[in-house]
Order: structure tokens, then sequence, then C-alpha cells
């Protein structure tokens, strides 16, 4: 993905120099409890696996601090590249877009959300301080999934998945599914079945921006939305319970299947009109 030259954001925080190492050796039961504290606090499970993999392994790609710093300044850009985009597409509706901190870290991080010093390997959005919280090792993470080096653009999906949430938050597309979970649980099927929309929904919204960022810039490159889609598939519910516990739950998905991640993908990426992202309304079976 070409973003050379291209403006970063105003609202990106790097805080890898400022993690308590002292405290960073491992998660540790204590910092799973303080984990899940905070997913419950702001209503959303961390995504594409983040707990899963948290628990299970650590990362065997190694990235050079000379590739971190150009991570550092490729995340912002395409940061600042999603604030052109929804401040335009809220004028369209009428409302003003605030826009989406972003806090890159190392090792711990505390959040509004009820984190304090804990270890969450992967990308999340804490709706309590209007932040997206992004370790630089799901990087690699992401490169060993894929099974390839330059997954940039995988990378910039992510964000825009997470922005897609900042989004919701604003729209107040989150209400339901926070009132469900309050209602009948976070173990329950409504509560589960209301997280899968809204993650789909996330999906679109990604796909969305990246139509219109490619539209005016041409900034994907040959292979970046195949690489994106397989990223997207392997961030599905079914491909993370097979490959961290060798079967698969769909009563316990919250994120949704991968082909269903891939098709929201791809409607916002090849329609780019935001009316097409309504996971809402169509029955759950047929997502």
């Amino acid at each position: 993905m070409k973003m050379d030259g291209r403006r970063e954001s105003a609202n990106f925080e790097d805080r890898r120099k400022k993690a308590n190492v002292g405290k960073a050796a491992g998660i540790g039961i204590g910092g799973v409890v303080i984990a899940i504290l905070g997913w419950i606090l702001s209503g959303q499970a961390p995504d594409l696996g983040s707990m899963v993999e948290t628990v299970q392994s650590t990362a065997s790609s190694y990235t050079t601090e000379k590739k971190q710093e150009e991570l550092v300044k490729f995340c912002s850009q395409v940061l600042a590249s999603t604030e052109d985009f929804w401040t335009e597409e809220f004028q369209k509706m009428g409302r003003h877009y605030r826009p989406v901190d972003m806090v890159v870290y190392s090792d711990t991080v505390t959040t509004g959300c009820g984190f304090e010093n804990a270890r969450v390997i992967g990308p999340f959005y804490c709706p309590m301080d209007g932040t997206l919280y992004l370790d630089l090792e799901y990087f690699g993470r992401l490169q060993d999934r894929l099974g390839k080096e330059n997954c940039e653009f995988p990378l910039a999906y992510v964000i825009g998945h997470e922005v897609g949430h900042h989004v919701q938050f604003l729209l107040e597309e989150m209400d339901d599914m926070n009132y469900k979970r309050y209602k009948y649980g976070a173990e329950s099927t409504q509560y589960r079945q209301a997280s899968v929309r809204v993650e789909l929904q996330a999906d679109f919204y990604s796909g969305l921006w990246a139509h219109h960022e490619n539209a005016r810039f041409g900034s994907l490159e040959d292979g970046d939305i195949e690489l994106a889609l397989l990223a997207t598939e392997r961030a599905g519910d079914d491909y993370l319970q097979q490959k961290g516990k060798g079967y698969v739950t769909p009563e316990t998905f919250q994120h949704g299947r991968g082909d269903q991640r891939l098709r929201w993908f791809k409607k916002g990426y090849t329609t780019g009109d935001i009316k097409q992202g309504d996971t809402y309304s169509p029955r759950y079976e047929d997502l």
C-alpha cells in the first residue's frame, strides 16, 4: 500500500517508550482477569482472536527497529486517511465526525476500559475513552498468520475495522449489542449474535474506507486486496477456534465466520456505498 507523502494524524500517540517493562514479562492470570474486566466495561471483546493469541502463542516474526518506525508512520497515515473519509461521510449525514485517537504501544497499556498494565496482543477499540489501541507486535503475528512479509494493507484493514467501531459508537449502532449484553448476559445467544452483527458492519466500514481511499489516491498495489481478503477470512471465529482449540463451537462466535467477514468487507469495497452496510435487518442466518 502506497502512502508516501501522505499526512500523518494529529490524533496519534506512540507509547512504546513509556511501557512499564518491569510488569511486561507476561499477561498471567491477573492480566487476563483485568483484560476481561475491560471488555465487560466496554461491551466489546477484542478483535481478531486477540485473547486466544495472548494466552496460547508468541510471535515468531522479528521486526527490526527501522521497520517498526516505518510501521508507526504508516499507522498514523492510515488513521489520517480514515479521518478525511469519515469527516466527509458524516457531513453528508449532516453530522460532525469526532476523530478517534490511536495509541501504538508495546508490552502493556492502560486504557479507559479498565486495563491496568495488562497485555493484549491484538488491536482493540475502547469506546469509553474513544481510543484505538494497537500493539505493534501484532504485525508480526499478522505476517505469521498470512505467511507473507508485506502485510501493510491487511494492517490497514485492521485499523479501518477498529475505526469502524468508533463510527458505530458515534452513530449509536452499538446500543442494541450492549443492551442485550446487560439484559441477557455475555454468554447469551442474543448478545453473541448482536456482537457478530456489529463486527460484520465494522468489516464493511473498513472495506468502504478502502474503496474511497483507492479511488482517490490509487494507493492499493497488486496483491493488496487479495491479502486483505485472506486476512479477513482468517479473522473468522471458525478459523481461529479451529487453529487454537482444534474444533469449532458456532454458538460462541462473537465476530462471525471467515466467509461472512470476507463477504461484508468485499461488499464495502466493491459498492463504496454506506447504505449497503446494514447488518442489523437481515436474518442472522442470512448474514
